[in-house]
């Protein structure tokens, strides 16, 4: 798979039972008014429902925001899924109430980074350009 053009394309999820979405649309505002693609999936999203629509949309990322307590197994079940399906070159970056003790081992399993209440949107626009689909550096 060569790098593809374009902007990044990022989806925007909410896993889970968690009914609260605020955050995620604040987020997948900052990351759209920063000139990137945003598929925003709405609420009560199962990870499979996650997993095929990131692979349907070509995304480079997924950002889970996730409030409900859930955190370790809803970030597990994507990660797996998107091993499965071969599609594990899909980045995985989260947020939301997270226990600052969960945040290793969810680094752990794949998570590439977790994002805690104070996180500015500008941080995370930040990380998500430095860090998902880098340029390739001498088109080899």
């Amino acid at each position: 798979m060569g790098v593809a053009a374009g902007p990044i394309r990022v989806v925007v999820a909410k896993p889970g039972l968690d009914g609260h979405d605020r955050g995620a649309k604040v987020i997948a505002r900052a990351l759209r008014d920063a000139g990137m693609e945003v598929i925003y999936t709405g609420l009560h999203q199962t990870p499979e429902q996650i997993v095929t629509t990131a692979i349907q949309e070509d995304a480079d990322a997924i950002g889970l925001s996730i409030l409900s307590g859930a955190h370790n197994t809803l970030f597990a079940a994507v990660l797996d899924l998107l091993k499965e399906r071969d599609a594990a070159d899909i980045l995985v970056f989260g947020g939301g109430i997270i226990p600052e003790e969960d945040i290793p081992p969810l680094r752990e399993k794949g998570v590439a980074a977790i994002f805690t209440p104070g996180a500015t949107t500008g941080a995370i626009v930040e990380w998500v350009r430095e860090n998902v689909r880098q340029p390739a550096a001498s088109g080899g």
